[in-house]
């Protein structure tokens, strides 16, 4: 199977680095017109040279916004009208005691996490809608399901986009768009790297190590027992949005190692 995105234009939110950042790259690479976004012009042509070093025929632009605010999504979608493909994947995620969270928290993730993705599919899927073809993902998490104690805030925001997703997909009935969400698993982006560096710091182990031991005491069912890489994940997200996943809509599909104990 040949993933052929050519003449789509795809954006994909928070793209910098991280999942994201793998997310654009593999859609360059499948011919797809990409926006990168990010809060910095710095980061987001440090994102379109590193894309282009790997695909270096890509198609590739960026557009500083900070989906955030909906002054940020606003002026992103002043400077990309229209799309095919939408990544929501901007995110921010932390480990925090639930007693300690206080309210502005609750408000941030929720801004972040899930009114990004609200007002950009809100102002793309209509177009999608007349142009009878296109696709939304939320990239969501594997705590959308299992709700991990020591950051309730974030699986929070994980399952509204679920919910969020499978409502939009009903909006595209009979059509040839699609609305999906992907719920990868622990994964070695940046953020998480920094992290699994910090936990190495404090228990003297290697970083190998310590990563290892989070898994196993953390996430203890996962069956691949350890981290995805971000590649892993774009892969799934890439073929969700090529045309060959047509009949994938309203679904949220899980890339987190067999972590979530269920057969469905």
């Amino acid at each position: 199977m040949k993933i052929d995105l050519s003449g789509t234009t795809a954006l994909v939110t928070g793209s910098t680095g991280g999942i994201g950042h793998a997310i654009a790259k593999g859609l360059a690479g499948s011919g797809a017109n990409v926006i990168v976004n990010g809060r910095t012009q710095e980061r987001i042509d440090a994102a379109i040279a590193s894309i282009g070093k790997v695909v270096p025929a890509a198609k590739v632009r960026g557009v500083a916004a900070d989906v955030s605010t909906a002054e940020g999504c606003a002026a992103l979608v002043q400077s990309v009208p229209d799309v095919d493909i939408l990544i929501n994947n901007a995110g921010i995620f932390e480990m925090k005691d639930f007693f300690e969270i206080p309210d502005a928290d609750w408000l941030r993730f929720f801004e972040v996490n899930v009114m990004s993705g609200v007002r950009l599919a809100r102002a793309y899927i209509k177009g999608m809608l007349k142009r009878n073809w296109g696709r939304i993902i939320f990239i969501s998490s594997e705590c959308a399901l299992m709700a991990p104690k020591e950051m309730i805030h974030y699986d929070m925001t994980k399952t509204a986009q679920l919910a969020i997703s499978r409502g939009l997909a009903e909006l595209t009935r009979g059509t040839a768009v699609t609305v999906n969400s992907v719920m990868p698993g622990p994964t070695m982006s940046e953020g998480v790297e920094s992290f699994v560096k910090e936990l190495a710091k404090q228990s003297g182990q290697s970083i190998e190590t310590a990563a290892a031991e989070f898994i196993k005491q953390n996430r203890p069912s996962s069956l691949i027992q350890r981290f995805a890489s971000t590649e892993e994940i774009a892969n799934m997200v890439v073929y969700i949005a090529s045309r060959q996943a047509s009949v994938t809509n309203g679904a949220a599909l899980r890339a987190e190692g067999g972590l979530v104990q269920t057969i469905a």
